[in-house]
């Protein structure tokens, strides 16, 4: 039960557990593809849409609730955390309460990490995604879902060693992927070389904006207008991190690039895209 009515438990199956990954600026005016497939995958439960990333959190409300209601949802609710003291309140708690999918809008990732850790309501979030339900999130929201997220570093040249590349721990739900969006329109194709430089073991996703990737069992399918650049950096043989000085150019070799399109697919274990029909 939230806000005075009671809404059905939806089922959920762990199988289907799911993350809507959104590069930002996603279309809220045409046909809305993205955020249609948010709302059909809360189908009968609650959609509990969180503003905590961003600084004007009540006019991120104001957009999205209306839209939501007009693209099905039901039962839209607002989870409106401000302090880590929020994220314990008994009603923030209770709002999970027959939800089948949380959405993150945009902001500071930082800010959802801080407010949110090992607190009652990240937990929640945590459990629903173990039981099956759909978590989602754009911009800031969606490089959050990593375990590992970029945080800041320069989007428009390459990379440089001991760089503005910052790097924090993620709430983990999307395991050995690291993510960055707002990706061709903000040129960020070298930090994220240099992300998966530092570490190869985690494969690096850049999803444009109006774009994103709908990861379930292992593989995600990419949908919307943009491109989805896939870097992997398993097959790495030489870098330059930690053998010359600060400042220079990073240099990396044999790192693969995959550039992804509106219905590929990618196997995560298997580090291969399938392409979408013609």
């Amino acid at each position: 039960k939230a806000g005075g009515r009671r809404t059905p438990r939806p089922r959920l199956r762990k199988a289907d557990r799911t993350l809507v990954v959104i590069g930002g600026h996603e279309d809220r005016e045409g046909d809305r593809a993205i955020l249609r497939e948010v709302a059909e995958r809360a189908g009968t439960g609650a959609l509990v849409v969180t503003t905590v990333a961003s600084d004007v959190p009540d006019q991120l409300w104001e957009e999205y609730a209306p839209l939501f209601r007009r693209l099905g949802v039901r039962h839209v609710r607002r989870l409106d955390v401000r302090s880590r003291e929020d994220a314990a309140r008994d009603e923030n708690v209770a709002l999970f309460d027959g939800a089948s999918a949380v959405f993150f809008t945009g902001g500071d990732q930082l800010k959802i990490t801080s407010q949110l850790g090992d607190t009652p309501v990240f937990r929640c979030i945590r459990d629903l995604f173990e039981r099956g339900g759909t978590i989602c999130g754009t911009s800031a929201g969606a490089s959050v879902m990593s375990e590992t997220m970029l945080v800041a570093g320069p989007g428009d040249e390459s990379h440089r060693i001991g760089g503005a590349l910052r790097m924090a721990p993620g709430i983990g739900l999307l395991q050995g992927i690291i993510v960055d969006q707002h990706f061709a329109e903000r040129g960020r194709i070298g930090r994220l070389i240099a992300a998966v430089a530092q570490n190869p073991r985690l494969l690096g996703v850049g999803i444009d904006e109006n774009t994103a990737i709908v990861s379930r069992r292992g593989r995600f399918r990419v949908m919307g207008e943009g491109a989805v650049y896939v870097v992997d950096g398993r097959g790495t043989t030489h870098t330059n991190l930690t053998t010359e000085a600060q400042d220079r150019t990073l240099s990396v070799f044999d790192v693969k690039l995959h550039v992804l399109r509106d219905g590929d697919e990618y196997h995560v274990a298997r580090r291969r895209p399938k392409g979408a029909a013609a």
